[in-house]
């Protein structure tokens, strides 16, 4: 599967555009349709169980769940990350998609949702269908996964 990382840049207009930043084949993940799936892509393409610091990705998905994009929403510290809805739907909104999945990992290995992961991540879903994208799930990655679709969040 071939995964894209896009970044959003200012035109010449002052207006959000969305800028290309690498594409790379992940060998072994032919789609992105379970928690297991898109934590190995994160672990084997972006090494997110390795970071030190927490890391805040979306997933751009098109209506039939093709990825459509890979975001890197925010870089933060050892046991938080800032995570603004407006600037993850922005990047949805520009390539188009009708869903998104949202991915971070817990440094520390242990893949338990904290309260503000929880907080953050009904806050997206209430965002999501005020504009219609769906939030289709939250995938914590550390020494496992957490999947909030999977665990009825």
């Amino acid at each position: 599967m071939r995964i894209t990382t896009y970044k959003t840049e200012l035109n010449q207009d002052n207006l959000n555009v969305l800028v290309k930043e690498k594409s790379c084949n992940c060998t072994g993940v032919e789609t992105l349709n379970t928690p297991s799936l898109i934590a190995e892509m994160f672990n084997v393409v972006f090494r997110l169980n390795k970071q030190t610091e927490e890391y805040l990705y979306m997933i751009a998905l098109d209506n039939k769940g093709k990825p459509l994009g890979v975001f890197e929403i925010s870089h933060g510290m050892v046991n938080m990350t800032i995570c603004n809805p407006r600037e993850i739907f922005i990047k949805a909104l520009l390539c188009g998609a009708s869903g998104i999945v949202i991915a971070h990992n817990h440094p520390s290995g242990d893949t338990t949702p904290s309260k503000e992961d929880i907080e953050s991540y009904n806050r997206l879903k209430e965002a999501g269908k005020l504009i219609g994208i769906n939030v289709l799930d939250s995938v914590i990655v550390g020494n496992s996964y957490y999947s909030f679709h999977e665990n009825g969040i």
